[in-house]
């Protein structure tokens, strides 16, 4: 189930002076998982990679890398804690899952504690529906055909268009979404003549109509305040943690700030 590619993956052991660590335990596959493995190259391809690794690890020893990847599989996030109330991270707890003979999993009760000094989080995505717009609540997506979005009858939505993850579902990266934007576009600009006119097509109309609804909104000029924001953020956290030597021990480039709401402020301020 993971998500990544097989030359994502690959590209994994052309680090150089990292090992990749995995633990046997992870790969002791149930019947459904066999099936999914038997049936998609893809899945094959990923698996035969990671269990190659697997034995060449335990295979005789050689010098030891200076870094080592760990990929644990069949855990489950529990807690994230600090070390006493200063807010930086200091280890995050896992449920130990196993698989239930369906190609699902469930926990083990065992939990397991690691050390950690950061944490990122990707733990997916899923589209929300939109008013008046039909929505495939299964998949995440807003129905399409090639980026013209449906309506319940399955007929194109004069003047909606979709692109992205709401219109493929979360998969692929940024060249797969660019292969996706280009589709759109090229049929949006296939239906141009029979699109229904604009009342006014001055550009300062959209403005206009944003503030007229009470829309708030930011402009080129916001988001350039915004990215200046974030750098700063950025370099004044680097600034205030001083290393050993009395120079940054991590230097951020910047800070995202991340609710909307907050966005907006920072960009119209």
């Amino acid at each position: 189930q993971v998500k990544f590619t097989p030359l994502e993956l690959r590209e994994l052991s052309h680090m150089k002076d990292v090992d990749i660590v995995l633990y046997p335990e992870d790969f002791e596959f149930d019947e459904a998982s066999d099936d999914a493995i038997r049936s998609n190259n893809q899945i094959k391809t990923m698996v035969n990679t990671l269990t190659n690794w697997l034995v060449e690890e335990h295979a005789e020893a050689e010098e030891p890398s200076s870094r080592r990847l760990h990929l644990h599989f069949l855990h489950s996030p529990v807690e994230i804690y600090d070390d006493g109330g200063s807010g930086q991270a200091a280890g995050i707890k896992f449920e130990r899952m196993e698989l239930d003979g369906t190609g699902n999993v469930k926990g083990t009760g065992e939990i397991v504690d690691y050390p950690v000094q950061a944490v990122y989080r990707a733990v997916g995505y899923h589209g929300s529906p939109l008013d008046e717009l039909e929505y495939d609540a299964k998949r995440g997506v807003v129905p399409n055909e090639g980026g013209r979005v449906l309506d319940a009858g399955g007929n194109p939505v004069p003047g909606i268009y979709a692109t992205g993850w709401i219109k493929r579902g979360p998969v692929g990266l940024i060249g797969h979404t660019k292969g996706d934007a280009l589709e759109t576009i090229g049929f949006l600009l296939e239906d141009r003549l029979t699109l229904p006119p604009a009342q006014n097509p001055d550009p300062q109309a959209i403005i206009d109509l944003l503030q007229e609804r009470g829309i708030e909104f930011t402009t080129w000029e916001g988001w350039i305040k915004l990215d200046s924001h974030e750098a700063a953020l950025g370099a004044a956290w680097s600034e205030g943690e001083p290393g050993t030597d009395g120079t940054a021990d991590v230097v951020r480039e910047r800070i995202k700030v991340v609710p909307r709401e907050e966005m907006i402020k920072i960009s119209r301020n």
